[in-house]
């Protein structure tokens, strides 16, 4: 009965030796929700870029292990310590994770409508491009101008250059009065 007993006491006071340490202190310079939930949030999209464009961002200058705490006027340990904190008041750690995860929602649905938006516009670009390919003839017929019949009709036009009937036959008709 003992040897049962005692794992549950084990737990039951080290759980309460660590709730009477308090947990962190809240810092001066506390960063505040918003601010926090911002951070984490550009940390991820950082985190979640692929080695090219990693690349490019540094090519471009921009250092990726102090762009954030540039960015938002902070340092890592001001950041560090807040995170302790808010790791420790973990309502308030959820609530900053909620606004993150609802911004990058936000951000996704706005980056699928655009990509939508392109690809109508592609398309539509695409459905013009092949509708100025459509050529009618003399008689209103549609044909399709590709550079096949393009250079058949520059042809046919040089051929037919200074003429404006073509005659049926080489035989010269008399008219009769």
């Amino acid at each position: 009965m003992t040897k049962r007993f005692l794992p549950y006491l084990s737990v039951a006071l080290l759980v309460i030796a660590c709730n009477g340490f308090g947990g962190p202190k809240k810092p001066s310079n506390l960063i505040s929700k918003k601010t926090m939930a911002n951070i984490l949030m550009d940390a991820r999209l950082i985190g979640s870029a692929t080695h090219i464009n990693k690349q490019k961002m540094q090519e471009h200058g921009i250092k990726l292990d102090s762009y954030v705490f540039e960015k938002y006027g902070i340092d890592s340990l001001q950041f560090a310590l807040s995170n302790a904190y808010y790791a420790y008041h973990i309502e308030d750690y959820e609530e900053i994770y909620n606004i993150m995860t609802d911004s990058l929602e936000k951000l996704k649905e706005v980056l699928n409508e655009q990509k939508l938006k392109e690809e109508k516009e592609q398309e539509k670009r695409e459905k013009d491009s092949i509708n100025a390919l459509k050529v009618k003839d003399s008689l209103g017929v549609t044909i399709k101008k590709d550079s096949l019949t393009e250079d058949v009709l520059k042809k046919k036009i040089k051929e037919d250059a200074g003429v404006l009937i073509n005659p049926v036959s080489d035989k010269n008709h008399q008219f009769q009065k």
